[in-house]
């Protein structure tokens, strides 16, 4: 997954970043170190405290409630975990960002790894980012087809 923030439009004088570029350029930074899987750096990213929305879902064992840095780093550790990274994709078709605000949407899929079953749809993700941290963390994305993978049921 890959996001290319467009050219500045800043004077030459003014070189003090704007919110918005400010936002967007931690944004890109939380998307290269989620595709590297560097924990240490999404850490490092994340506000000491978060605002995690995820709808909870106890049938999927990534899908928690977190509140801090170190729990919300480590969502992507236990989704390898539990998931076929080779079969792990995501495309992001916008990337919107208003002041500390950012807002991504696009498609994943992947492949439970206790099941072999996959999963796709659409998701939205929010982000607000202050102080050069992110303080939020909105995902929507489509979990019944994530629960129907993860269940022994057939479907």
């Amino acid at each position: 997954m890959s996001v290319t923030p467009p050219t500045s439009t800043a004077s030459p004088a003014d070189t003090t970043p704007s919110l918005a570029e400010t936002t967007r350029a931690v944004v890109q930074d939380f998307l290269t170190a989620r595709l590297a899987g560097d924990t240490a750096r999404l850490t490092a990213l994340f506000a000491d405290e978060v605002d995690w929305l995820l709808a909870e879902n106890p049938a999927v064992p990534w899908i928690r409630p977190r509140s801090t840095a170190a729990e919300c780093a480590s969502q992507f550790t236990e989704l390898m975990e539990h998931t076929v990274p080779e079969d792990a994709r995501a495309s992001v078709d916008a990337f919107l960002v208003d002041g500390i605000d950012a807002v991504l949407t696009g498609h994943l899929s992947g492949t439970v790894r206790a099941t072999g079953r996959s999963f796709e749809g659409p998701f939205a993700l929010r982000l607000t980012v202050e102080n050069g941290r992110i303080t939020r963390h909105h995902l929507y994305e489509n979990s019944l087809s994530i629960a129907e993978a993860v269940s022994d049921r057939a479907r």
